[in-house]
């Protein structure tokens, strides 16, 4: 009786979870007679089963419930979500029952007579007088573990319950080859086994692949070895045990997923919201060591998106939504990882919010805020404490936040992503390794002693020092790789682990380039081996403080190394780390032809003149037009066009412009400023991106500030104060002149024009300097209360609030800026006006279009500040 009651109990906890999503479906979708039937057909099993085992509570709980949905299978009632929730009620008195035969071996007393009146009066069609009895016991928690979990396959299904073991709802593991059934069909032939049994296996053939792994390596050592070709034989022979034990203990992610759709439906009722529940790639297998591990994140994620995600009926309803809110989860094999995705297309993540919670926390300066981009202040959810609820609530935090889900994903060797859009809803990657049992991994060495790097970790190898590689550079005695487009930190593994009394010379060596989170860094190795495949020990007790370190192996050779965790080292270096300075030092670290902005820009890219692409900034373009070829007018031999009552100037970009080969259809970029346009002619309008500038004006040329990569292309950015001069409206802009260019001085701009904004800070960009923008005066002197430094300020002098000339008297006024240059930008440059701006504090007085100028006002009130 004791075997069979261990069947019966995993059985029915496979019932449970499979009841939980068929009853969440049948709610939805009341006709589906195939859901109907199922959750009838699992019931009846359970309460024929525990009737043989004389289990008298649970089986007239279930009878109860049977009762009901017998009532809805053949018609004679109507399902409705009364009856489902009395259901499920149930579906927990049993679950708390099998959990009471679990801890004592005997079913456990309890008073089940409010719930069964309830469904027998749900039965006979009198739920209103239902409502008015007593509420059933509260179901006792679930249980921890099963005393013995088992992985199995499907079996035939039994026509009627009798004294041999009902088959489950569904399976718990992949099924074993079918056979052909004696009457032509086919029936799937499957045993149990405990999940111990297949562990131990698995342990027997780790230590398999290791014997193996030292037979091969002495082979290597003799040439024509009589034991090469069985030895070769063997190595196959046991790959292919390895495989298939592997698949014993491969589970679909949807194992996983069972209870979600009960959770998400639960949520649903107690937060009055609709929610909708949509899962792909159920089917997607992995190691059930992994499976467990992810389980309790994978809830949580999706309780935070119900509860903080998705709004309320009525606020989507405002916001132009359908009323039912949707949580999709998603998952995939992709270069030997399993990618999840958990997305709702809710509020999104409040990037205001964020930030100032971040500041009030001390996690950031006001300064450092203003430089990062959307994303970076996004990750600040993944700190730990950190949480912009006004208060925490019974449904989705508790106390725990997203900081104990990235920790418990990158245990595994695991990483999470965000992205985020306010107002549009949240995305979450999770990228996991298959299994963490054997895995392939690149053999190493740092100093005297070898590692091992798991591959899934490994993004490339890099070889460093000698002819024709690549060179590390130093940047504050910290080594950098300049790796196509970008500087990569690195971290010397031997210096990391204090493996080596004198530090050996870097000039060569490999870098192992690697990638935490968003961000990517090298490890500097001094020597590469192999790739082998390795079995995973757990660390030892007494390294287990030593977070660089994921567990332990054996080589061929009989050697114990080390397993190297990307993640901790990140940890422990604060290299591609939240909050870390990486990115700040890289941009600093850019040499002076190199030029960037802060934070990203929405860039428009089209084609002119020749196959490269070419960008402007978004901001600066009013409209985009697309002008039959008849309607173009040629005056003085430069074209122009009738545009919304006024003649408006086209300039081509190309250069050239013949009205015999122009397109039926001609692209136009429309620039405005008042009651000022023109337009530029272009070939082709691609695409809308955000980009984080990087331009090299290295061989700048006219009406170009330079070359960037922009979505992984080397593109060329126009200079838009210079065509817009080329319609000949010297109104545009004043005369031009030379300029030195900058060498990285921080510029801070209080301009509350968009428009003057994104056309002057990429030029200023362009001509070397680092360049902080902001809307208004007020905003400026919290950056210098929050402790920000610049070189030189330059400020609009017509503005809503406080005024260029009072925001100048504020910072003379006293404090770290008082003695800054100051160079206002005006509309107009009378003399009565720049002696109003001299007597407020300006050291100068510019003209806005005048790019020439600013730029040679900044050179010279810097020199003043240098020789004073």
């Amino acid at each position: 009786m004791d075997d069979l009651l261990a069947d019966f109990l995993t059985e029915t906890h496979e019932g449970l979870v499979a009841l939980d999503a068929a009853l969440v479906r049948l709610e939805r979708s009341p006709e589906d007679a195939a859901t109907l039937s199922e959750v009838f057909r699992i019931v009846h099993t359970i309460k024929g089963t525990c009737g043989f085992l004389g289990l008298s509570r649970m089986e007239a709980v279930a009878h109860a419930g049977e009762n009901v949905l017998g009532r809805y299978r053949d018609g004679t009632l109507p399902v409705t979500a009364g009856g489902i929730s009395l259901i499920l009620k149930a579906c927990d008195a049993i679950r708390a029952i099998v959990a009471g035969l679990e801890a004592g071996g005997a079913e456990p007393e309890g008073d089940d007579a409010g719930l069964i009146a309830a469904l027998n009066a749900e039965a006979n069609g009198e739920m209103a007088n239902a409502l008015a009895a007593p509420a059933a016991s509260p179901p006792a928690p679930e249980p921890v573990a099963a005393p013995a979990p088992v992985a199995r396959a499907p079996e035939p299904e039994p026509t009627a319950a009798k004294a041999a073991a009902p088959a489950p709802a569904r399976p718990a593991a992949p099924p074993a080859e079918a056979e052909a059934a004696p009457g032509g069909g086919v029936a799937a032939q499957t045993i149990r086994v405990s999940v111990d049994v297949l562990e131990d296996l698995m342990m027997l053939v780790s230590e398999l692949v290791l014997t193996r792994n030292q037979l091969l390596q002495l082979a290597r050592t003799q040439s024509d070895s009589a034991f090469s070709v069985p030895l070769q034989r063997l190595s196959h022979i046991t790959s292919d045990l390895q495989e298939g034990v592997m698949k014993t203990r491969m589970q679909p992610i949807g194992n996983a997923w069972a209870k979600l759709p009960r959770l998400v439906r639960d949520l649903s009722v107690e937060l009055g919201k609709k929610i909708e529940l949509e899962m792909r790639g159920a089917e997607t297998e992995l190691d059930r060591q992994v499976l467990e591990l992810i389980k309790d994140p994978l809830t949580h994620m999706v309780r935070n998106s119900g509860d903080h995600g998705l709004e309320g009926p009525e606020d989507r309803r405002r916001a132009g939504k359908p009323e039912t809110g949707h949580i999709r989860l998603n998952a995939y094999h992709e270069g030997g990882h399993i990618i999840i995705e958990i997305a709702d297309d809710g509020r999104g993540l409040n990037i205001e919010r964020i930030r100032q919670k971040a500041l009030t926390q001390g996690l950031a300066t006001e300064a450092e805020l203003a430089g990062m981009s959307e994303r970076e202040i996004q990750r600040f959810i993944f700190r730990a404490g950190f949480s912009t609820a006004a208060a925490i609530t019974a449904v989705s935090g508790r106390g725990v936040g997203m900081d104990v889900v990235k920790t418990n994903i990158e245990k595994i060797g695991g990483t999470i992503e965000v992205h985020s859009k306010e107002g549009a809803g949240t995305k979450f990657l999770i990228k996991i390794p298959l299994t963490l049992a054997i895995v392939s991994a690149l053999i190493v060495q740092a100093g005297s002693e070898r590692f091992a790097v798991p591959q899934i970790g490994v993004v490339e190898l890099v070889r460093v020092g000698g002819e024709g590689a690549a060179k590390l550079e130093r940047i504050k005695d910290a080594p950098v790789l300049r790796l196509r487009d970008r500087l990569l930190p690195l971290v010397r593994l031997a210096s990391l682990l204090q493996l080596d009394d004198a530090p050996a010379p870097e000039e060569t060596g490999f870098v192992i380039v690697t990638q935490v989170g968003a961000h990517v860094f090298g490890i500097i190795v001094d020597r590469v081996f192999d790739t082998e495949e390795i079995v995973v020990k757990p660390v030892a007790p007494i390294l287990r403080h030593v977070t660089m370190f994921s567990g332990n192996t054996i080589l061929g050779d009989g050697s114990v190394i080390m397993i190297l965790d990307p993640n901790g080292i990140a940890r422990a270096t604060g290299v591609g780390t939240e909050g870390s300075a990486g990115d700040a030092e890289r941009d600093a670290a850019r040499p002076a032809h190199l030029l960037h902005s802060d934070t990203k820009t929405a860039m428009l890219l089209f084609r002119a003149g020749d196959a490269t692409p070419k960008a402007v900034p978004l901001g600066l373009v009013a409209r985009l037009e697309d002008v039959a070829r008849e309607k173009i007018e040629l005056a003085a031999g430069k074209p122009l066009v009738q545009y919304r009552g006024q003649l408006m100037p086209l300039v081509p970009l190309s250069g050239f412009w013949d009205m015999g080969t122009a397109p039926e259809r001609q692209p136009v970029l429309v620039f405005s400023n008042g009651d000022r346009a023109m337009g530029l002619m272009v070939e082709e309008i691609l695409d809308v991106v955000d980009e984080r500038l990087v331009i090299d004006a290295a061989g700048e040329r006219p009406g170009y500030l330079g070359s960037a990569v922009i979505c992984g292309k080397v593109t060329e950015v126009i200079d838009t104060a210079w065509w817009l001069r080329q319609d000949g409206g010297e109104d545009w802009f004043g005369a031009q002149g030379g300029a030195e260019k900058g060498h990285g001085q921080r510029i801070l701009m209080v301009e509350d024009s968009a428009f003057f904004r994104t056309l002057v800070v990429p030029a200023l960009s362009a001509a070397g300097y680092a360049v902080t923008a902001v809307a208004d005066a007020e905003e400026a002197l919290r950056l210098r209360e929050a402790g920000a430094e610049f070189e030189a300020i330059i400020s609009d002098i017509n503005m809503p609030g406080m005024n260029g000339n009072a925001f100048a008297r504020a910072v003379r006024e006293g404090g770290p800026w008082q003695d800054l240059p100051m160079i206002a930008l005006a509309g107009r440059a009378e003399p009565a006006d720049i002696a109003h701006g001299r007597e407020a504090g300006f050291t100068d007085y510019v003209a806005k279009f005048d790019r020439a100028a600013l730029l040679e006002s900044l050179r010279q009130c810097l020199a003043m500040t240098v020789a004073g």
